[in-house]
């Protein structure tokens, strides 16, 4: 692989104007195609295969009209202190903001709570449903203002009025101040990394094109793939993060060569076939890995996947072709001042001596580790071990409007509705009889409602509607707790079982559905998940590193420490969103269970992250022992080329993450929080610490392989051992440098 990817890099320096004009075109191309795409539309969660989704697909056979794909707005009232909204100014106050909204926009209609029912049993609430022709995403501006200013009419007649529903969903839009924070720290942290402006500027342009690229894209498929602003900045935060680290780790070993004294052109290619090997194999595991979360079987966690998949593909992509054609751009402009020193006409061109001077920080951690290997052990193993222990504590769950903050208008209209109808009522359960037989659909219906009125933990039950073809019945049970509480987790269960004998002399079906009931069953089923997928990554995990490093140690020490930041990852998550530990620093408002997709695709994509690391760390390692250097020498050698660079890759990472907390989607925070943590702990305490501890106390068994493994693993050389020995003719004419060939250990 080292010596295609050698060609690669070459060939890219030489075609440097083509290759820069091909990303540029499709730049433009992912441009124009978002510029002119619809605009998505945010869709419900769903779970093939469980109850819930079985019965909202049995209602959209059975009841066509009812379950349309219109977005719906709540108004509402709040009488002031002392009154009752049925009073008569409060009620014509109310039937003026509604009939403001009659003919307005795309509004099919607004239900009279007067007529309706929707009045608190003290008087003092009422609600208003808003229904519309047009999903959420097609909704305009006057539509929500039409909305707005019937609120606003009301308002001024001295009433409370909050708006919730689905018509107020928007997608998410990235670029906020956190995230512009998050950008500059990389920025910075390039800077010091690279002591050039160039050569930052080089690593963050390259990844905004490939992020740009991969945003453009997400943005118009939205309407044929059904993704959603979620999926798109998920392959905006993972595009910028692996982009500007592949372009890192690249532009640092293109650095490194030429310090050596090799020529550009050469330089590119030694650069892109050694850290492009890392590059690649990175890619691809967190490729399989978010690709792989299709299995679980959610629709939206595998579009999720795939976007992200997509956005990592086009990172590394970019890293191999894109940053070697612009070395040929920038020239010398990129590398350090010592360097540029001694490359200027009449110095004679002598490399830098790269070990010259006093050890750098890196080289003196891994000596200290090397004299302390227990303490180090012991230290770093107990510290991400004390962190994963509320993981204990998780719990799964999707957030809703309670979740946001008090400061929006969905949040506060949630919390009026739970004030007023009691905390079920924002999570009301639906349940569906469906009957082979139209004449026993009425009886059986009334002993399902019988049933339902007799469990503890029913608020109320609606009156049943039947299909046209009364055959099927649905009706609504309301909880007393609110829906992500565990007590409405068990009614869920309990009512399941009450009624699934009612029906079974007829050969009825009764199913329990709703938001509530069907955010319950994707909870337990990423519950159920969780393990064998985590099994399935490690094991995936121990094959690569096994193929890669030729050892079995190493891959066994690397699956343990992923397991060990995956797990202070999620420690992180409870005390967060579940024991409120920070939240307030965050701008967390509500705590409750972990978002239920969160902990799956987390391990999906750090187990990318973390073999990006291992990879680039690990693999000057193997290199130097290759050439001999004992294992002591080769983790010094190691941290002495890769450390630094390791390092800042995981400051950038963290802080790219760390940038999208601030935003609003809860969904976002915790994947910011979560992916955030987990970099931390994998990089600076796993990778870091407990890595060249473990190597320090195996010795030389580290790099062990039996010989019937060794005969039968194909040799994928990442490290790049193949361009130690005479370097491939390039293509394209002859090069000075083709023919020479590299000192010991600087393949």
């Amino acid at each position: 692989m080292a010596t295609i990817l050698y060609r690669i890099g070459r060939w890219a320096f030489r075609r440097r104007r083509l290759v820069t004009g091909l990303w540029l075109s499709a730049l433009a191309l992912a441009g124009i195609a978002a510029a002119v795409a619809p605009a998505g539309q945010e869709e419900d969660l769903s779970m093939p295969g469980t109850e819930s989704q079985k019965a909202f697909d049995l209602l959209d056979e059975r009841f066509p009209r009812s379950n349309s794909q219109g977005a719906e707005a709540r108004l509402v009232f709040r009488a002031p202190d002392g009154q009752r909204v049925t009073a008569g100014a409060n009620k014509a106050a109310v039937e003026d903001a509604l009939g403001s909204l009659d003919g307005g926009g795309r509004s099919a209609s607004a239900t009279d709570p007067y007529r309706s029912g929707a009045v608190s049993e003290d008087g003092t609430i009422a609600y208003s449903t808003v229904s519309y022709t047009v999903s959420a995403a097609d909704l305009t501006e006057s539509d929500r203002s039409a909305l707005q200013d019937a609120a606003e009419r009301a308002r001024e007649a001295g009433l409370t009025v909050e708006t919730g529903g689905s018509a107020l969903d928007s997608e998410e839009e990235p670029g906020g101040t956190t995230e512009i924070i998050g950008v500059a720290v990389a920025a910075v942290v390039l800077v010091v990394a690279l002591g050039s402006l160039a050569a930052a500027g080089l690593s963050l342009l390259t990844a905004f094109i490939g992020v740009a690229i991969a945003f453009g894209l997400v943005s118009a498929l939205a309407v044929p793939l059904g993704l959603s602003s979620t999926v798109a900045i998920l392959a905006l935060m993972l595009g910028l993060a692996v982009g500007i680290d592949y372009a890192l780790f690249i532009t640092s070993r293109f650095r490194e060569e030429r310090a050596r004294g090799a020529e550009p052109e050469e330089a590119a290619g030694r650069a892109v076939g050694t850290a492009g090997s890392a590059v690649v194999f990175a890619g691809a595991t967190v490729f399989i890995a978010l690709a792989g979360l299709g299995v679980v079987g959610i629709p939206e966690l595998t579009r999720m996947g795939l976007g992200g998949a997509g956005a990592v593909a086009l990172a590394a992509l970019v890293a191999l072709t894109l940053v070697p054609a612009l070395f040929g751009f920038f020239g010398h402009r990129v590398l350090p001042r010592a360097v540029r020193r001694a490359l200027r006409p009449g110095s004679g061109r002598h490399p830098v001596p790269g070990a010259a001077g006093r050890p750098g920080l890196g080289t003196r951690w891994a000596r200290f580790v090397l004299r302390r290997p227990v303490a180090v052990l012991v230290v770093a193993g107990l510290g991400p071990g004390a962190v994963a222990l509320p993981v204990l504590s998780l719990e799964l769950g999707l957030p809703g409007d309670e979740s946001k903050s008090v400061r929006t208008t969905e949040r506060r209209a949630y919390d009026l509705l739970s004030e007023g109808f009691g905390p079920g009522f924002n999570g009301p359960l639906t349940v569906v009889v469906d009957t082979p037989d139209p004449q026993d659909t009425r009886a059986t219906t009334d002993r399902v409602v019988k049933t339902l009125r007799a469990v503890d933990g029913v608020a109320s039950v609606g009156d049943p509607v039947l299909s046209e073809s009364a055959d099927t019945a649905v009706l609504t049970a309301v909880p007393r707790t609110a829906p992500n509480s565990d007590a409405t987790k068990d009614l869920v269960h309990t009512i399941r079982g009450a009624v699934s004998g009612v029906g079974s002399g007829g050969d009825a079906r009764v199913l329990v559905t709703g938001t509530t009931a069907l955010n319950i069953d994707i909870s337990e089923a990423m519950a159920d998940a969780l393990l064998p997928y985590l099994a399935v990554v490690i094991g995936l995990a121990v094959l690569l590193l096994l193929v890669v490093f030729r050892s079995v140690l190493v891959p066994v020490k690397a699956a343990l420490g992923f397991r060990l930041s995956v797990g202070a990852a999620f420690g992180v998550l409870v005390a967060v969103f579940r024991w409120g530990w920070a939240a307030d620093l965050i701008g967390i408002e509500q705590t409750g269970p972990v978002m239920s997709l969160m902990p799956i695709l987390i391990i999906g994509i750090v187990f990318g992250l973390a073999m990006d690391y291992e990879v680039f760390l690990l693999s000057r390692m193997r290199e130097a022992h290759a050439h001999g250097a004992s294992p002591g020498e080769a983790i010094v050698n190691g941290f002495r080329h890769s450390g630094r660079v390791v390092a800042a890759a995981a400051i950038i990472m963290i802080s790219v993450f760390a940038g999208f907390i601030g935003m609003s989607s809860p969904t976002i925070q915790t994947m910011g929080v979560g992916l955030a943590a987990a970099v931390l702990f994998d990089a600076f305490v796993v990778r870091m610490a407990i890595v060249p501890a473990v190597l320090a106390l195996l010795g030389e068994r580290a790099w062990w392989l039996p010989r019937i493994l060794n005969r039968v693993l194909p040799n994928v050389d990442v490290e790049g051992e193949a361009l130690s020995r005479p370097a491939p003719a390039a293509a394209g004419g002859p090069d000075a440098s083709a023919g020479r060939r590299l000192p010991v250990g600087l393949g």
